[in-house]
This record gives structure tokens, sequence and C-alpha cells, in this order.
């Protein structure tokens, strides 16, 4: 982070604290057992207008997450929704911006037992441009399993899940690829460190159901509600690791990575192993809705100014 930045503001508990100022306490029971949830979402800058991507939608997923694990917060989700719109107000950002919510377990003794304690909650933005560097990506299907529904509730965006994340991710960056896919405890394929997978196929995109034990992305949501509009079609279903081989294109889709091309797949080329067209004609869409460009998906944008 840029020393320009970190005279910021960044929203704690319904107060703005300049970024530096921004802390928590070491024994904030979050930093030992994971207990906090989080959104990321994104804001674009059009050159005239900042608009917060599907806004609603993710903080409607943040409460969801709160509630799946019982935590409770002091604030609504219209109070969010305007944290988070005040929040790039007050930076005065007008460029494109990554915004994280964050609901954790706060200060209190050592053990498991948070009922009783504060949740703390935080509104960051910063600017921010495109997750991976590369136009296109190669990625490893991974030995480590994506947890299990029936272990952790995946469906929550919990800060204590993603450990399982961070093991596949380094293990990949470690052999030399850029990401890496996880399979499920049935061995099919699931999702990417931190973001939902698609696989086009003789022109039809294919994609894991919410029952493989995937997040339920917004920005999945959004293509395969978007992707009629351009003569293509969606279909929800289980993925084996071989089919990611023979596939003619496939590329992750999140808030961070939008939508990324995979060009090889455990050393194996992905089609021609360049960009295809369908991930090309859905990533130029995508950044035109984003962009307020098309009328009919206005209804997910957010101004700010």
């Amino acid at each position: 982070m840029s020393k320009s930045f970190e005279a910021h503001f960044i929203w704690q508990n319904g107060s703005f604290v300049p970024w530096q100022e921004a802390k928590v306490h070491v024994m904030t029971n979050a930093l030992h057992y994971g207990t906090g949830v989080f959104e990321g979402i994104r804001a674009y800058w059009n050159g005239k207008q900042l608009y917060v991507f599907r806004l609603q939608d993710h903080v409607n997923r943040f409460f969801n997450s709160i509630k799946i694990y019982g935590f409770g917060i002091d604030f609504s989700k219209d109070q969010i929704s305007e944290g988070i719109k005040e929040t790039l107000r007050k930076n005065e950002l007008r460029t494109d911006v990554y915004i994280r919510p964050l609901a954790i377990k706060g200060y209190g003794p050592i053990g498991l037992d948070v009922r009783k304690l504060k949740t703390d909650v935080f509104i960051i933005a910063m600017p921010y441009g495109r997750y991976f560097e590369k136009e296109g990506i190669e990625v490893l299907v991974s030995s480590w399993r994506r947890i299990s529904s029936q272990t952790l509730p995946v469906l929550a965006k919990v800060t204590g899940h993603y450990s399982n994340s961070v093991l596949a991710k380094l293990d990949a960056l470690n052999k030399g690829y850029d990401d890496a896919i996880l399979l499920n405890e049935e061995g099919k394929v699931c999702e990417g460190t931190g973001e939902n997978i698609m696989m086009v196929k003789d022109g039809i995109i294919y994609t894991p159901p919410i029952s493989a034990g995937i997040l339920d992305g917004i920005t999945r949501r959004s293509i395969i509600e978007f992707a009629p509009d351009l003569g293509l079609k969606v279909v929800e279903k289980d993925i084996d690791r071989g089919e990611l081989y023979t596939a003619d294109e496939l590329f992750f889709v999140g808030t961070a990575a939008e939508i990324t091309p995979i060009l090889k797949v455990d050393g194996r080329q992905i089609g021609d192993g360049k960009v295809g067209p369908i991930s090309k004609k859905l990533k130029d869409y995508f950044f035109s809705v984003t962009q307020g460009k098309v009328d009919k998906y206005l209804k997910w944008l957010e101004a700010v100014w």
C-alpha cells in the first residue's frame, strides 16, 4: 500500500479513523480462531461516475454469513450499504476500487465461546486493478481438497475457511503455477482458491452447481443471468477432473478475478492455448455492464457520486 493511500480512512464501527489507526488488540478472538466474515466488492469508475457492482447482493451475502455463524452485529443492511458508499466518498475515490466489509469477533479471553464478545465491523476501500497480472493463467489441480459443507458451512464467507485456499495457493505458486483448482471430497471440480470456475465445451458453458460445495459467487450468478443475452447457454453440472483437460475454454470468475482465462491445467494446454472467443465475449460484456453501458443491468449498479 502506497504512503499516499495511508492518509485515507477506514470505517470502523460507524466512525471514520485514519488508515494507520485502524487497529485491533492481539487478544482479538478472530486472530486466534478465524471468527470473522467478510465480503469482496468491486466499484468501477467510468470517467464520470463510480458504480458499486451488485452492492445489495454482496451486503445480503455478508449478513447471511453472519447469520450462519450466529454472530450478530449492531448495524443494519442499510447502514452497511450506506457505510460503503460513505467510505468511497470520504476517500474521494474516482478509480476502480476494491471494497472489503469485515465483521470479526473482537477482544476477549482465550476460548471458543464467542457469544458475549463484541463483533467489530470495518469497511475498507482501496484503489484496485487486476487480481491476476497475466491475460491468461496456468493452474494446477491441487492435492488439497475443498473443505466439505459437512465440515464447515461453505456458503458463508468466513475468514478461517480461507486457510484451505492459502494451502492450495501456496502449493501452486511454489510449483510455478499462478493458481489452483480444488476438487471436493467426491473428487469433482469445485472452485479456485478464491474464484468460481467455468468450462466451455462445444459452445456450451458448464459450471459446478452449488451442491458441489462452491461459494455462491455473485460474478458467477451475473454470468449465468446475462449469458443468454449473448446467445450463450450455461449448464450447472458436476465436472470431472479429466473434463478440464479436454475443455475448449476454461476461466475463473469472481469479484477479484473478474473473468480470467485459464490457458493450461497441470501443464496441459486448454484449447489452442489462447484466450477463447466465448471467454472474451463474456469479459467484454461484463465490463460494459459494470461501466453502466447496458441499460438492462443498471439495476446492478449503485451510483456513489
